[in-house]
């Protein structure tokens, strides 16, 4: 099987398994997203889910976020690692918003990669579930996945991988089939146990590189 075709039949079955696939973040406004996933960053959605509700009940918007100083967003975001850095992203970032954009999140990848703590993962999320765009989300559970399956080969770094997949994955696919890999890496594809390959519904075509 052609490596497109075998990128269409994953899709299809994987549509099958995870039809309401979606982010796991929550958000209830574009710039939230920005937040969380500069948060997600060596930390689980879950973990964020929880830590945003405190971090927004004392900044609620794009305004309080950009006024407030680094160490005081620190000390909210604490519980979700590397508090220091992602403080300062996102500080850096709502300033940004605020004062260049109107506080409006960019809808192109040029914009978006302008703003602090904003790489192409973070960016391809925001295109392709706020703006509906194209996107492909090189994630940990994608780039673990597209591997085993076979749709790259032996591509670790998350620029390659991106543009390979834009070879073979219909651009109006990218988006959701990004987020049925991260539920299908969390339950059956999983990084910390040994696969689940006999209750997977990539069985029959996956070819199960370094499995």
């Amino acid at each position: 099987m052609r490596t497109k075709d075998l990128a269409l039949e994953v899709i299809r079955l994987l549509k099958l398994e995870y039809p309401d696939s979606g982010c796991s973040l929550e958000y209830t406004e574009p710039w939230k997203l920005l937040v969380s996933v500069r948060l997600a960053a060596q930390c689980t959605d879950a973990r964020v889910n929880i830590v945003v509700q405190d971090l927004y009940k004392k900044y609620p918007d794009i305004n309080s976020l950009a006024e407030a100083g680094a160490d005081a967003i620190e000390e909210i975001i604490k519980p979700c690692g590397l508090g220091h850095s992602k403080a300062k992203d996102i500080h850096a970032c709502m300033i940004m918003l605020r004062d260049v954009y109107g506080g409006t999140v960019p809808d192109t990848m040029e914009e978006l990669l302008k703003l602090p703590g904003v790489g192409r993962k973070s960016a391809n999320l925001v295109l392709g579930d706020i703006y509906g765009k194209p996107a492909i989300v090189t994630d940990t559970h994608c780039i673990r996945l597209v591997n085993r399956i076979g749709l790259v080969k032996g591509i670790k770094e998350p620029g390659k991988v991106e543009k390979e997949l834009w070879k073979i994955i219909p651009a109006e696919e990218g988006n959701a089939f990004c987020h049925r890999l991260v539920d299908h890496g969390r339950a059956i594809c999983t990084a910390r146990t040994k696969p689940y390959c006999n209750d997977c519904c990539l069985n029959a075509i996956c070819k199960k590189c370094g499995v």
